[in-house]
């Protein structure tokens, strides 16, 4: 099988890497940084998205948003535009489930399978080989493809048919989200009334309250560790989608609307681009405590 892969940033790139260590992969990006990168990592280049989608039999892509998926395969030059019958695209994107739903439909009146595969653990999850796979696609074709995602990672479930592995990585993203929110929350409580971020990131890591925030954004704050591995952007942008589904499936969803709404006033005060742990300053002002420099 012939694969490509779209999108090499920080998750997708991580993720390529892990599958060049078992397959040649053929990769694209509208960076040339980020393509010489790989290649120089035995990546073979494709000069368009065209031609990545005529040599392959399966391509990934990890993009920001559902909205740059549509445009990679459906827009002038795209990857629809010369694949073959039979080929697969499997979507790594956190994406909109009912965008996804629309394009497969799409691409099926042209004999292309689009299935969604979205990631949990992060990039240091996807070079650890221990990220989790949510897979939305028909059995026949999820049992094509697991041999290609098992070189990432052991960790794959099938999740349904397209647009369930959406489904699932917003209901990760949005539980992710509200824990950040209330335990940045209480560090500034805590640390308004004498206590270190060090004691409260060394005791929540051992208590009952620990979870992947205490063990991984905590620490990373403690360590004045400042690089922007997932951004502000980004997951209110997933909030956003998750209480968007919420609403129009009628599953109430007020907590995750007050956390939506939170990283809303984080993202207009600091800035999409910042990393999500950048949220932190917007507590240390509403409480009128320093948390980190």
């Amino acid at each position: 099988m012939e694969l490509g892969y779209v999108g090499l940033g920080n998750m997708g790139g991580a993720l390529n890497r892990r599958l060049m260590r078992e397959r040649k992969m053929r990769v694209y990006d509208l960076n040339p940084a980020a393509v010489e990168r790989h290649v120089s990592e035995g990546a073979a280049p494709t000069q368009d998205l065209v031609s990545l989608g005529a040599a392959c039999d399966m391509v990934m892509t990890c993009l920001p948003t559902s909205d740059h998926v549509r445009a990679a395969i459906f827009a002038s030059g795209g990857l629809a535009e010369n694949m073959r019958p039979g080929t697969i695209i499997a979507d790594m994107t956190t994406g909109d489930p009912n965008a996804t739903r629309a394009m497969a439909a799409e691409l099926a009146a042209r004999n292309i399978t689009l299935i969604d595969a979205p990631v949990s653990g992060g990039p240091h999850g996807a070079d650890a080989g221990t990220i989790a796979i949510m897979v939305g696609a028909p059995d026949a074709i999820f049992a094509k493809v697991r041999p290609v995602f098992e070189v990432i990672s052991p960790n794959i479930f099938h999740c349904g048919d397209v647009g369930t592995g959406h489904v699932v990585k917003l209901v990760n993203n949005v539980i992710l989200a509200g824990i950040r929110t209330v335990t940045f929350e209480a560090v500034a409580m805590g640390m308004k009334n004498g206590l270190t971020l060090e004691t409260i990131a060394t005791v929540l890591a051992k208590g009952s309250a620990r979870s992947s925030v205490t063990e991984g954004a905590l620490p990373k704050l403690v360590a004045g560790d400042k690089s922007v591995s997932f951004t502000l952007g980004l997951m209110h942008k997933d909030v956003r989608l998750a209480t968007q589904i919420g609403a129009e499936s009628g599953a109430p969803m007020p907590m995750a609307g007050l956390v939506r709404e939170t990283f809303q006033t984080a993202l207009n005060e600091l800035g999409s681009d910042q990393d999500v742990n950048a949220m932190v300053h917007l507590f240390e002002r509403q409480s009128a405590v320093k948390i980190v420099d």
